[in-house]
């Protein structure tokens, strides 16, 4: 990335959410991906909020944003920091209790959530933030960087079940995807919600704050 990059452009958005891999993938379009969002999330003057970790694709974007002058702030849980943060980290790192939290702080912190390449944790990830837009929850866009079609097998199933009926088309605007960095922030600027709230808002983030008070009692 490129040093001293002066933000170019506004943003309606004061910080992203990047759900990604702690792995680099196999690909090098994915590892450039990550570079190039990071330098588009740069110049519109827009923060990250992601995952916390160093490696892979995580380490790559959030790396790239802190070079360019922007607030990173990374969100993990105590139990995954020595297996998932390596090296140096940069920005702030919030630590939290367990995964719910981490999902739920990473939310209340973002004005939109995009998802580069990734495995399990990146789907999970993404789909609770999709399924809270579904309900009502938030009505934060949230993106897909389809980089070489990573994600067209995934775009193509929930046509599928939209098709079956078991996601309303109004539901399925919700996911905004594009090939580039640049293509999908805009589309994500312009997004106008389309689904019905269903769900409220602030009873649900007491809810969640409630519950990331408890910690959980485990037998050993």
């Amino acid at each position: 990335m490129e040093m001293g990059l002066e933000p170019t452009t506004n943003s309606r958005f004061k910080t992203v959410c990047v759900f990604c891999g702690s792995s680099q993938g196999k690909k090098k379009s994915y590892q450039t991906a990550a570079v190039e969002l990071a330098n588009e999330l740069v110049s519109r003057n827009i923060d990250l909020v992601y995952g916390g970790g160093s490696i892979g694709l995580m380490g790559l974007v959030s790396q790239a944003v802190y070079n360019g002058g922007g607030h990173v702030l990374g969100v993990i849980p105590k139990t995954l920091m020595s297996r998932e943060i390596t090296g140096e980290t940069v920005g702030e790192v919030r630590a939290v209790g367990d995964m719910h939290q981490r999902k739920a702080e990473m939310a209340r912190q973002s004005d939109a959530f995009i998802a580069l390449p990734g495995g399990y944790g990146t789907l999970e990830e993404l789909l609770e933030a999709i399924t809270w837009a579904q309900l009502g929850i938030h009505d934060k866009p949230v993106g897909l960087l389809n980089v070489d079609g990573y994600y067209n097998s995934l775009l193509c199933f929930i046509d599928k079940a939209v098709e079956e009926g078991f996601i309303k088309p109004a539901a399925r605007h919700i996911i905004v995807s594009a090939p580039t960095a640049k293509e999908l922030v805009r589309k994500l600027e312009e997004y106008v919600p389309r689904h019905d709230g269903v769900a409220s808002k602030l009873s649900w983030e007491m809810e969640q704050l409630e519950k990331s008070s408890i910690q959980p009692n485990i037998a050993r």
